[in-house]
């Protein structure tokens, strides 16, 4: 059997800075841990920020389109939702904004009604951060913009420095299902511990459905998904020197209706070796080993609703989008 030798090289100026020395110690931790895995939070340098775009507008991948249909035709009660009563200017902070194309319908409304806030989008993704400045300058002139790069807990304290206002907290695209349950209620109790009674937050979820469904979403036929996974070892190879055969890697999907898990890896195709040079050791791929890369968890009702209590939210409101594939859940901090 051919092996393949894919090498590491760890030294280089470019490594002084601290989001490639992160990068670097979290592929290195997790290429040697068993079973292997990849941080998915990586995934989204500019190519995989494109390439979850496009994943985005394929036929098969329902949570874009179901979350818009929340965002585009309840806008009125979205914002109500996080308005009540409370008519103070506000900080609007959205966790993994992305382009915001779904946010923007909200950011819009409450422009168009007069309602003071600041929007601060909160990406790891600086290309993102970017774009988002330049985009949204033009399509909603007068938006107060502040954004800011880096991990979602740092930056939220960081926007708790910036202003005492009263903080509402997006986190949409069922980007909370990137964990397992357990670990999705102690990011839930974190964001909880980050606010202030009085503040909010409004979460996706994506519900059970059919299996098949659910599936399909993250085995495209376009082949998408599979290029969105394979793109970080092509990060890997570009920002740390390796050189990964991403030919010799495949994508494999699978979906847990029990559980609700729908989990993706990488496997490998051949018998290949991974040389780590400052640290003299090699990481040895068995033909059919897998690479763990992500999670995307799916919920009931239920168990959304035990989430919040556990964690010291109130429910103030669920939305549901037509299919009732999907909801926000819109929470006050108790």
């Amino acid at each position: 059997m051919d092996t393949n030798t894919v090498t590491l090289s760890l030294n280089g100026s470019n490594h002084n800075h601290t989001a490639v020395n992160q990068f670097h110690e979290d592929v290195l931790r997790g290429l040697t841990s068993t079973p292997k895995r990849l941080d998915s939070k990586y995934f989204y340098d500019a190519i995989g920020d494109q390439l979850f775009q496009d994943l985005m507008n394929c036929a098969e991948y329902y949570p874009t389109n179901c979350e818009l249909d929340i965002f585009k035709n309840q806008t009125a009660a979205l914002a109500k939702s996080i308005i009540g009563n409370d008519q103070d200017d506000f900080d609007l902070i959205e966790l993994g904004a992305g382009d915001a194309m779904k946010s923007s319908y909200l950011l819009k409304y409450l422009l168009d009604e007069g309602i003071k806030f600041t929007y601060l989008p909160i990406d790891i993704s600086a290309h993102v951060i970017e774009e988002l400045d330049t985009n949204l300058a033009k399509t909603l002139p007068g938006l107060n913009f502040r954004g800011l790069n880096g991990e979602y807990f740092e930056m939220l304290q960081k926007a708790a420095t910036l202003s005492n206002k009263r903080k509402v907290v997006l986190f949409l695209g069922s980007n909370i299902g990137n964990m397992p349950v357990a670990e999705a209620e102690a990011f839930c109790h974190e964001l909880r511990n980050s606010l202030s009674p009085g503040d909010m937050a409004l979460i996706g979820f994506d519900l059970k459905k059919n299996p098949k469904t659910i599936l399909a979403a993250y085995n495209d036929g376009d082949g998408i998904t599979k290029k969105f996974n394979l793109n970080l070892l092509s990060r890997i190879n570009k920002e740390l020197g390796a050189d990964f055969k991403v030919e010799q890697f495949d994508h494999y999907p699978t979906y847990d209706p029990e559980t609700g898990a729908c989990k993706s890896y990488l496997i490998s195709l051949a018998d290949q070796k991974v040389h780590l040079a400052d640290y003299n050791e090699s990481i040895h791929f068995q033909k059919d080993e897998y690479i763990y890369m992500e999670i995307s968890q799916k919920f009931t009702t239920e168990q959304i609703k035990s989430m919040a209590a556990n964690t010291g939210f109130q429910t103030v409101k669920y939305l549901f989008d037509a299919k009732n594939w999907f909801t926000d859940a819109i929470w006050r901090v108790q």
